[in-house]
């Protein structure tokens, strides 16, 4: 049986698993990223996600409760947990065959600014650091900030360098696009 503690793995590993299944069918690339970069950002992404969902890091420092324990706080996590997972599955929908978790243009790449896309120029990230909000509060263990700063750190580094990538290849374009959206906040 499923309880509310396990929850939140269950969200997140049925991102990835659809994360998996839908990298299918994308279009090649035409740049490259330095395959150092690559296993540095997956080793971040694993510590990530074992800090997160691991009971056996309750110990010392990380084990520490930064909010008491509470049905209702750890409820309210698992709906942004879920609301971030959510937002990453129609961000990913909406990139279409120019998806890729590495920092690279595709062949034909075309700017997407429609669903997320409108108001974000990030909402993978968003969705992934609300959802990660959403489990360290669940978890509520200091843990889960020790994993919000680490991939945080990441996806702000990534979209910067995207962002270099993007505004090369499309211009103007990007510029203005820039302008109307948000990093990983609307507005912001």
């Amino acid at each position: 049986m499923i309880t509310t503690g396990d929850l939140p793995g269950w969200i997140w590993g049925g991102l990835g698993l659809y994360w998996l299944a839908s990298a299918r069918g994308t279009h090649r690339a035409v740049t490259g990223e330095a395959s150092w970069w690559r296993v540095i950002r997956l080793t971040i992404l694993a510590i990530t996600f074992f800090l997160l969902l691991s009971p056996w890091l309750r110990v010392g420092p990380l084990g520490w409760r930064f909010v008491s324990p509470s049905e209702a706080l750890s409820g309210f996590g698992i709906v942004l947990t879920l609301a971030g997972v959510l937002l990453c599955v129609w961000a990913r929908v909406c990139l279409g065959k120019y998806w890729s978790d590495k920092v690279v243009l595709k062949a034909d790449h075309e700017l997407v600014r429609s669903g997320p896309y409108a108001y974000l120029r990030h909402p993978i990230y968003s969705g992934v650091l609300l959802g990660i909000i959403g489990t360290a509060l669940a978890v509520g263990e200091w843990r889960g900030i020790v994993a919000l700063f680490l991939m945080g750190t990441n996806y702000f580094v990534k979209a910067r360098r995207e962002e270099r990538i993007l505004a090369g290849s499309f211009g103007e374009a990007y510029v203005e696009y820039k302008r109307r959206t948000g990093f990983f906040l609307p507005g912001l």
